[in-house]
């Protein structure tokens, strides 16, 4: 990893003082052990504060919506999760593709606590599916992965079982909205959970508001979820998001037949679009 921040330094500077872009987004050091942050350059000798290591656990691409309006364009430190983030973003028109260069990065997965990240254990899409260079070799995917074990095992429960789980899971909620504020695919201007209208969403943290909160999230990015896992990540409590998330992703792409979101910056949202042969024989 160390010749991956040597270049990713390298690269950040030059396209900085080149005047390429106007800001490089990659990952800077905290005052943690074990801990990097999002760090956002703007200055060719500061590319020298970039970091690239086992702690590297952000998803970097919800930060470039931050620059959709700029006239400039911003740099981009990108693994497969950033760059499918940024595939999600284009396809959903928070960003243009040409506003953003990215540095492609391939990735064998981060580690949290010392243990292998949680988030990665599923991944497979190692390297970056989208980018304008590359930095270092391309790794091995992780195949045959069976990322709805956890789901299937939920659906097997009974129905008692499986809403006595989520009843719990969502008493844990206290209504931050770090998971929406993570996620790349929950990038509405402005979100429902913000307004004010009657009827909406209540603002109490308890387990009914809560659990019409978590569920309609999740329905929202149903066929855009990129499974990236930075909602888990950043929830305080713990809660099983990406369980939920998959469960929806499962669900889509097998009434659908839709592939991985973010894949592609073109891909046609499942859940967006209305097509008279859609299955309907719930109805």
């Amino acid at each position: 990893m160390a010749d991956i921040q040597s270049s990713l330094r390298g690269r950040a500077k030059s396209l900085l003082a080149d005047g390429k872009v106007k800001c490089f987004i990659g990952w800077g050091p905290t005052r943690f052990a074990g801990r990097t942050m999002p760090k956002f350059v703007s200055k060719p000798e500061d590319a020298e504060q970039l970091v690239y290591n086992e702690h590297c656990l952000n998803n970097l691409g919800k930060y470039t919506v931050d620059f959709q309006y700029s006239p400039d364009v911003v740099g981009l430190a990108a693994r497969g999760c950033e760059t499918r983030a940024i595939n999600r973003l284009i396809a959903d028109g928070r960003i243009s593709r040409e506003k953003v260069y990215i540095v492609g990065i391939p990735c064998e997965g981060m580690k949290e606590n010392g243990e292998p990240a949680e988030k990665c254990r599923l991944c497979r899409r190692r390297n970056p599916v989208v980018f304008d260079e590359l930095i270092g070799e391309a790794v091995a995917e992780q195949e045959n992965l069976n990322r709805f074990e956890e789901v299937l095992e939920l659906e097997n429960a009974d129905t008692a079982a499986r809403y006595d789980y989520w009843q719990k899971q969502f008493a844990k909620c206290i209504r931050c909205y770090a998971c929406r504020n993570a996620c790349p695919a929950c990038n509405c201007v402005e979100c429902y959970t913000d307004q004010y209208r009657t009827g909406w969403q209540g603002k109490q943290a308890n387990t009914v508001e809560n659990s019409v909160y978590g569920l309609t999230r999740a329905y929202h990015i149903g066929d855009r979820c990129i499974e990236c896992g930075e909602c888990e990540r950043v929830c305080p409590m713990e809660i099983s998001l990406m369980k939920l998330n998959r469960k929806l992703v499962k669900d889509v792409e097998e009434l659908f037949g839709t592939e991985e979101s973010g894949l592609s910056s073109e891909v046609v949202h499942a859940l967006g679009f209305y097509n008279k042969e859609d299955p309907e024989e719930f109805m």
